[in-house]
This record gives structure tokens, C-alpha cells and sequence, in this order.
């Protein structure tokens, strides 16, 4: 069973969402499906998963803050995968009740790259996926999607290279000179704070903390600015992790202001 849960990801019982009697039904706030994609030259196949919403409902990151839900993907009944990854495309912040959440608002191309175990066989995609969708309140949903994907396809599709266009861009691209990490102790984990040496986007920005254990709880991070230098802290929470120990060479750190983003992965 091929299962891929996204970092920090939860399963989320419909019990924690607001039980309101909506309007509409799922049909009407959501329609997703696989879009058809392309080989790549090492065999890998490129798909993307497109969720069209209704007007000013917005779905998640895959670390949505504290009051987003992610999606969660079960690939079980798929043929010919190895493995799956995720392309995440830019996303935005938004402001609710003081929390901030991630996500995208009005729809979402999420890129997906899939290496098969036959590299010269069709790849049969059959994908279970659950997420939240809100907009006054929040929705659980689920939707079945299906897709064969070709060896011998070869035109790329728009939606999915414009996605990939706008993933967040690397550390070095963006003129990070420098990363350092400082460690304190907490009672029940530990707080982290990064000091980086990035250009000032004259932006509000807005520092995303991803370990490489996804079950670690991550609070929101404090962020200030002084000139080139940008700090960021939070707190990490392993919860009933027996013998957490923060690998800081696979601690990711994303940078997010306004349409643009900084992805940079390792830490000293």
C-alpha cells in the first residue's frame, strides 16, 4: 500500500469541523482531477493534480499553518510506481482569526512527479485524496482521481509547466550568503532560530520551519528584519516521539513574501 502524506499532515476526522448545513454541495466548491502529462528523460513521469474551487474558497500547503489542512494522498490499487513527488507550487499567506494559514485561494495545479518501477511500462495512477477546503467555515472533502500515464508521451502541458515555474526559488538564486541555527531547550521540545543572510523584499515575510520527522508539531515563527539579516524562531513540538533529535542538515526553511518565495534545505 503506497501511501504519501505530506509534511506535518494529519489525519482529520470530520468531527472537528464545524457540522453547518452548507448550500452547496461538494460537487459545487470542488472539481479535481489528474491533468495528462509527459516522460521525462530519465523515465520519470510528470502529472499534476488540478483542484478548481468555487469563488474565494481556498485549500492548503502542504505545512498550512496551525489552521489549515493538508492533503492527503493514499495511492493504494496504482500500477507501476515506485515512489511519488511532490512540486509544490508557490503558495500564499493568508490572515484568519490572527492565525496565519497557507494555502491557495480559487485553485491549485500541484505538479507530481512519478518514477516507475518499469520505466518502459504505462503507469496507472488511481489516488485517493483527502483535504480541507474553506472559506466562512471549513469543509472536509474527497475525491478519486485516475490517470495512465505513457512511456511514450511527450507534450508537456501548460498548467503543469506554468506550476512548476512558480515553485519556490533556491537560497542561492535568491541571495542567500548565509544560515546559521541556535537550539534552546524547551520542556517539552525545543525552540530553533535561524539567522539569515537574505536581500530585504520590502515585503512582510513570512518563514515556514520543515524537519524532515513529519509528526514534530511546529508553532508559527516570530520573524524580524534588520536590514540583510532575517531571524526567525518557532518552537518544535516531537509530541509521543521517543528520542527526537532535530537533524539540522534536512531542517527545510521557506521564505514567503508577497507572490515570491525562498526554499533552502540544511542548517548549521
Amino acid at each position: 500500500m503506497l501511501k504519501t502524506l505530506p509534511l506535518l499532515a494529519v489525519l482529520v476526522a470530520p468531527s472537528i469541523f464545524p457540522t453547518l448545513a452548507l448550500s452547496e454541495s461538494q460537487d459545487e466548491l470542488l472539481h479535481a482531477q489528474l491533468l495528462p502529462g509527459w516522460t521525462q528523460g530519465d523515465g520519470t513521469r510528470m502529472t499534476a493534480m488540478r483542484v478548481d474551487l468555487a469563488p474565494h474558497w481556498k485549500t492548503y500547503w502542504r505545512a498550512p499553518g496551525d489552521a489549515g489542512i493538508p492533503p492527503i494522498f493514499d495511492w493504494t490499487g496504482s500500477e507501476n510506481v515506485g515512489s511519488v513527488r511532490f512540486l509544490w507550487p508557490t503558495p500564499q499567506v493568508f490572515e484568519v482569526s490572527g492565525m496565519e494559514t497557507i494555502g491557495y485561494l480559487d485553485g491549485l495545479t500541484l505538479p507530481i512527479e512519478v518514477t516507475p518501477k518499469d520505466r518502459n511500462a504505462p503507469v496507472t495512477l488511481m489516488a485517493r485524496v483527502d483535504m480541507g477546503i474553506c472559506k466562512d467555515i471549513c469543509v472536509p472533502t474527497q475525491v478519486n482521481l485516475t490517470a495512465v500515464l505513457l512511456p511514450d508521451a511527450t507534450e508537456e502541458h501548460p498548467q503543469i509547466t506554468a506550476a512548476l515555474a512558480a515553485q519556490p526559488k533556491s537560497g542561492a538564486t535568491m541571495g542567500l550568503s548565509d544560515l546559521s541555527c541556535d537550539i534552546k531547550m524547551l520542556s517539552d521540545g525545543l525552540r530553533i532560530t535561524a539567522r539569515l543572510k537574505l536581500p530585504d523584499p520590502g515585503l512582510a515575510e513570512t518563514v515556514v520551519f520543515e524537519p524532515a520527522e513529519p509528526s514534530v508539531w511546529v508553532s508559527d515563527a516570530t520573524v524580524q528584519r534588520n536590514g540583510a539579516t532575517l531571524t526567525a524562531s518557532a518552537d518544535l513540538v516531537p509530541g509521543q516521539l521517543v528520542g527526537f533529535k532535530l537533524d539540522l542538515s534536512k531542517l527545510r526553511l521557506t521564505i514567503l513574501a508577497g507572490k515570491s518565495a525562498t526554499e533552502t534545505t540544511g542548517c548549521k
